[in-house]
């Protein structure tokens, strides 16, 4: 069944760029490079290494978002999974920066990068319409940002996410009192769901209420989501950067929680 999946994938052109780019990658020998990954707060991330700068998620400073800086860092493209204005505000950015927000396969200086189509919440994208799940190679590491997402993840998509070595994880879904249809990501439970599923290397937690959103944010904290994980595994950093090595990657999954 699987072996079926994939093949009517590769037929409707969906995974044979990207797939075609990771032979490639097998083929070359292994990057000393170090990927650098800078939360900018939300979803918003600069991710660097091989001389490449992806920023992702720009957002405009409003209601959970109220007390962060709108992201500018200096990049190459950047990457987008909705138009929603706290995932893909791009108003502060430079007029001729390149945004890539539909699925598909792309080859940017080097480095293949897949667009996975999700419904981005959980009635079929009615609601909020579709959310772009970002996968790409950076530095010889696998980095899978989930972007906004609360619906669950279906077989195709599983096949196409693979195991991350860095999953991006929105956790602070919050169901908004019994109506589901209004969570626009994944709420804690969801969320380690999620990660049982992927078995990711690294978890970096995002878009959760913190000290510097507004009194009426309705996201779930970052404790709703470490209450659920081995403590073994979390380490939470000083400040909003990590940097990693493709040399030195956990074997098992940990969770590292970053300053915005």
């Amino acid at each position: 069944m699987r072996r079926r999946q994939i093949l009517r994938l590769a037929q409707g052109g969906l995974i044979s760029a990207f797939t075609a780019g990771i032979i490639a990658d097998a083929a070359n020998s292994q990057t000393n490079s170090t990927l650098r990954l800078q939360w900018l707060g939300h979803l918003s991330f600069l991710v660097s290494g091989d001389g490449v700068r992806f920023l992702t998620h720009p957002f405009r400073p409003a209601g959970c978002t109220a007390n962060l800086p709108a992201p500018v860092a200096e990049s190459d493209y950047v990457l987008i999974s909705s138009r929603l204005l706290d995932e893909g505000y791009l108003e502060n950015l430079p007029k001729n920066q390149r945004v890539l927000s539909e699925p598909g396969s792309y080859n940017l200086k080097g480095i293949n990068l897949q667009g996975i189509s999700m419904e981005h919440d959980r009635i079929g994208g009615r609601r909020f319409g579709r959310n772009v799940a970002w996968k790409w190679k950076q530095s010889g590491i696998f980095i899978v940002h989930l972007g906004s997402a609360a619906a669950p993840i279906n077989a195709s998509q599983r096949i196409l996410i693979g195991r991350p070595d860095v999953l991006i994880l929105p956790i602070g879904g919050n169901e908004q009192g019994n109506d589901p249809s209004q969570a626009k990501a994944y709420s804690p439970v969801e969320a380690q769901a999620i990660v049982k599923e992927l078995n990711p290397r690294i978890v970096i937690p995002v878009y959760y209420r913190t000290d510097k959103s507004s009194k009426s944010c309705q996201l779930a904290s970052i404790d709703e989501f470490l209450a659920l994980m081995p403590s073994d595994s979390i380490k939470k950093l000083e400040g909003s950067i990590l940097e990693i090595n493709a040399s030195n990657l956990p074997q098992s999954t940990v969770i590292r929680v970053l300053k915005s």
